[in-house]
């Protein structure tokens, strides 16, 4: 995983780490409870805690807002931190004061979380002193880098000067070129960037060219010798700062062959073995826990209309190959085949009066889904990947969404970083925004980070808005 730009995520974190360590602490030897438990009652509400806050997206930048709906969510976020330690004190100590424990722990945990979160918020957007940057390069991705800082302000950073290059480069050949006039034209980009540095007191540079292969040839080895200079300078590629300030790749030429290069000439077979346990265990945990509900939901759905409860889409997964996927019905007998019009309006699929209405919630809930678990048992899916996308559908992406068919490098998941971001959203330009979280997934994944999409997963799901 890409650290992030900012160091506010690490300075919350560590203040709310500290923030339950003492709270807990002082009002548990303040009820005067059994010192025995203390250490174990702490490490629950620490490890909750910030587990939770983080599922809740308190450590995400662009979540840095002062709001009624976020105090909430705060709220509610400490009560979910503080079950396991009321349930373990419950057992263990059950008399008044416990509870006196629990109760006041809980409103002076959210006080104290809500009271720095406002003045952190206030010092973050009035006092912290905004990096000032260079963008080196011009065109489309120059842009999208000029709108994302512009809109992301809880970055605290700002334009203030451009180089372009093309000026230089236009008429370069760099394959024919003598290392003498590389040598020349690399000293003439590298003075000129420096010159700007010093003058303009630059912070960040950002380089928005990577993916034109006639400038490679010298713009690497000028960042080397402009990162050899102790300016205390950060530098980035344009698709290296998309992706810390997004959590998402930009797709073009060069992030597509980097995947490729990923899968040449990287192994998995540690990665792939992990995972495949990995995927066989969260697979008979969600089915085992589910059974009773599954049990319940498909005899409500037999009752209603005497049809099949289970039933199978084609839909594509690793390599482009199609399997049947397993789904709840949730909606009464039909013939639907998405075309370009009501691929659109498939976005309004819950109030289709197709769907059962009894079916809504399980639908919200993506119960329907879970009978996904034996595609996964038997190795055609994974717990975590690209969305098995529906064999009609895929036919529509793959003319419309250039790359679409890379996602298919990996198995497709139940669940998955776009689903988690975005949702399940129907349209083109939608798709094309889910195929940069997946480039970014395909990118990064590792196991303990798909342990937590899994778990952020379940979260969105119980409150019915997971894609």
């Amino acid at each position: 995983m890409l650290k992030n730009l900012s160091k506010s995520v690490e300075i919350m974190f560590i203040l709310d780490l500290l923030i339950f360590i003492c709270s807990t602490i002082y009002l548990y030897n303040f009820f005067n409870l059994n010192n025995s438990y203390l250490i174990i009652t702490v490490c629950l509400y620490i490890i909750t805690g910030l587990t939770v806050l983080f599922l809740k997206d308190n450590y995400k930048i662009r979540e840095f807002n002062i709001t009624f709906k976020n105090a909430y969510l705060l709220f509610e976020g400490v009560i979910f931190a503080s079950i396991p330690a009321a349930i373990f004190l419950y057992i263990l100590s059950p008399n008044i004061n416990a509870i006196f424990f629990v109760i006041s722990n809980l409103i002076t945990v959210w006080l104290l979380l809500l009271l720095y979160r406002i003045i952190f918020h206030y010092y973050l957007f009035n006092f912290k002193r905004t990096k000032r940057v260079l963008i080196v390069g011009s065109g489309t991705k120059a842009e999208i880098i000029k709108d994302l800082i512009n809109k992301k302000y809880a970055l605290k950073m700002k334009v203030v000067s451009e180089y372009d290059d093309n000026a230089i480069l236009i008429n370069s050949n760099c394959s024919e070129e003598t290392d003498f006039q590389k040598s020349d034209l690399m000293c003439k980009i590298y003075n000129e960037i420096v010159k700007i540095i010093e003058n303009e007191k630059i912070d960040i540079v950002i380089y928005s060219s990577f993916g034109d292969l006639k400038k490679e040839f010298c713009i690497v080895n000028i960042f080397g010798l402009i990162y050899s200079r102790p300016k205390n300078v950060k530098f980035y590629s344009m698709h290296n700062f998309y992706e810390m300030a997004l959590r998402k790749c930009y797709v073009d030429d060069y992030s597509a062959l980097e995947i490729q290069n990923l899968f040449l000439h990287k192994r998995f077979n540690i990665y792939n073995f992990c995972k495949r346990i990995y995927d066989i265990i969260a697979a008979l945990i969600i089915l085992t826990v589910t059974f009773p509900i599954l049990l319940y939901i498909g005899i409500r759905v037999k009752l209603i209309d005497g049809g099949s409860v289970i039933y199978t889409q084609n839909r594509v997964g690793r390599g482009g190959k199609t399997f049947k996927a397993y789904k709840i019905r949730t909606m009464y007998t039909n013939n639907y085949i998405p075309n370009q019009k009501n691929l659109t309006e498939a976005n309004e699929q819950d109030n289709d009066a197709r769907v059962i209405p009894f079916c809504k919630w399980v639908r919200k809930a993506r119960f329907d889904e879970i009978p996904q678990m034996i595609n996964i048992l038997k190795g055609e899916m994974s717990i975590v990947g690209p969305r098995a996308e529906w064999e009609d559908v895929v036919r529509i992406y793959e003319k419309e969404v250039p790359y679409h068919s890379y996602r298919n490098l990996v198995k497709s998941g139940w669940t998955g970083w776009a689903q988690i971001n975005q949702g399940h959203l129907f349209s083109s330009d939608l798709e094309a925004e889910k195929l940069q979280y997946d480039f970014y997934y395909i990118k990064h994944r590792n196991i303990l980070w798909e342990i937590g999409i899994l778990i952020k997963a379940v979260f969105l799901a119980l409150g019915g808005r997971h894609g």
